[in-house]
């Protein structure tokens, strides 16, 4: 270290009074000397160059000052007070190198520059390789769009709950960072269900496509879950409730009570499975289709099963005013039903159901329900 002993005092020398030229040729020297023997200084002569480098910042030009942040960032036992104060530097190009890669930097000393710094500053600490939630916590509070993709794409960042939570309303109106946060393999489960019921179905085909194999599983899972639940709240029966429902009707109508005074007991009742299962039995129509026609969105689909099921205007109007599923019924349709309804036959009826059920069974596992181009004239 006697070289590096004379460079300092040729350093104390141009401090006091060199030139900007001689300030900056001497600083290079000093960075190349400490860069070329970081890995073998102690930690008492690392502590000489923090002082004399903590000497030349407060002095030394903008140009001369990044080069140092550049070559001081990646180095692990760096001058520590050298880095904070280029770290703080509210020049973000000084700042940046070293805000996004040194180790010198702690979790506190992340916290008050991103508490107290620019955005420009946050973006940087959100590109660290590692990043921990204390971190993460400030960054989501104070941060904007760009900082949250960059943590969401971040597979160092740590998050707290409530940093997870902060990046699931962050995404809800943006389906971009719902894809990344969605990805994440650290997402809690609760959270994950909760991000997958506000995604859109975009996102949600998105995760599916380009999460890795091993998600698969999860994504699906919760999906079907949030699917079920939805169900649940609209009112719609469960297979469990429809295996019930199926052995009740099938026991009335082996006493022969199957009728439309025991329909329009369900209808009252709100019985929506047995609705189902009787107008399924009642018509010869599988209840799967059953159930799909009594959703859809147009109201053929539903008259067609109640006409073929030799129910009256009254009987139909009250299931179709109580039903908790499909589309809101307006006063404007119920006008129309009952004005066509009656001019609907029962064999025409039965004739259009039966079409229906051959092209769903065409349909080999597709989803499909009548449509515009199922529709007749009643």
């Amino acid at each position: 270290m006697a070289t590096g002993r004379s460079l300092f005092a040729e350093l104390e020398d141009a401090i006091k009074g060199g030139s900007k030229e001689r300030r900056i040729e001497t600083l290079r020297r000093i960075t190349d000397l400490f860069v070329a023997e970081a890995d073998r200084l102690s930690d008492q002569q690392i502590e000489l160059f923090d002082d004399v480098l903590g000497q030349m910042i407060e002095r030394i030009e903008r140009r001369a000052l990044i080069e140092l942040s550049k070559r001081l960032a990646p180095i692990n036992n760096a001058p520590i007070e050298a880095v904070r104060r280029l770290a703080r530097n509210d020049d973000i190009a000084v700042a940046e190198p070293v805000l996004t890669q040194s180790a010198r930097l702690s979790d506190n000393d992340l916290v008050e520059i991103a508490e107290t710094k620019t955005q420009a500053h946050m973006l940087a600490i959100s590109s660290r390789p590692r990043i921990g939630s204390a971190v993460t916590d400030v960054l989501l509070r104070r941060g904007d769009g760009a900082v949250f993709h960059n943590l969401a794409d971040n597979p160092e960042a740590s998050f707290s709950e409530r940093g997870f939570a902060a990046l699931v309303r962050h995404a809800e109106r943006d389906d971009q960072l719902a894809e990344k946060v969605g990805l994440r393999f650290d997402i809690p489960l609760r959270l994950f269900r909760e991000l997958l019921a506000r995604a859109t179905e975009t996102v949600r085909a998105h995760l599916l496509a380009h999460c890795p194999p091993d998600s698969l599983g999860r994504i699906q899972s919760v999906l079907a879950n949030i699917c079920m639940d939805a169900k649940r709240a609209a009112g719609i029966p469960q297979e469990q409730d429809y295996v019930r429902a199926r052995a009740r009707v099938r026991a009335l109508h082996n006493r022969g009570e199957l009728d439309e005074r025991a329909i329009l007991e369900f209808a009252r009742t709100l019985c929506y499975a047995e609705i189902v299962a009787a107008l399924a039995l009642l018509s010869d129509a599988p209840v799967k289709l059953m159930e799909k026609l009594l959703q859809s969105e147009h109201l053929e689909a539903f008259l067609i099963p109640c006409k073929a099921s030799g129910l009256s205007w009254p009987a139909a109007r009250l299931i179709l005013t109580c039903r908790t599923v499909g589309r809101q019924t307006s006063g404007q349709d119920l006008e129309r039903a009952e004005r066509d309804y009656p001019n609907l036959s029962i064999n025409n009826a039965q004739r259009v159901l039966r079409f229906w059920q051959v092209r769903q069974a065409a349909f080999t596992g597709a989803e499909h329900s009548p449509g515009e181009e199922d529709r007749i004239a009643v």
